[in-house]
């Protein structure tokens, strides 16, 4: 391996960033859901299929996925999914977090409840 390599091995983020489009695939797929937004936030909507794990409880433990699949991030925005999804995949988990966050979400006009 090769220094360039070495460096992109590095500084590369352990999970995805994807689409509101792209997560409803995998969620599809089978993929677990979770909203990492504050109790307050949760109820002002969330997607009909997500599970509520305020980020800071997420911190102390994720147990109870399946690690055998994938599971996605969301928040308001984007930046607390982007620390969950991290460290899931720290835990070995496939984790994804939604670019854009809530606010992407129901622009693209996905169901919120």
């Amino acid at each position: 391996m090769g220094l360039l390599d070495s460096l992109k091995k590095a500084f590369s983020k352990p999970y995805k960033t994807i689409s509101v489009a792209e997560a409803k695939e995998l969620l599809g797929s089978g993929a677990t859901l979770i909203d990492v937004r504050s109790a307050q936030e949760w109820r002002t909507g969330r997607a009909p299929q997500a599970r509520h794990v305020p980020l800071d409880r997420l911190q102390g433990s994720a147990t109870g996925f399946n690690r055998n699949r994938p599971v996605i991030a969301v928040c308001a925005s984007g930046v607390r999914s982007a620390s969950a999804a991290r460290l899931l995949a720290s835990q070995g988990y496939d984790a994804y977090s939604v670019r854009g966050g809530m606010a992407a979400w129901r622009q693209a006009g996905e169901p919120v409840r």
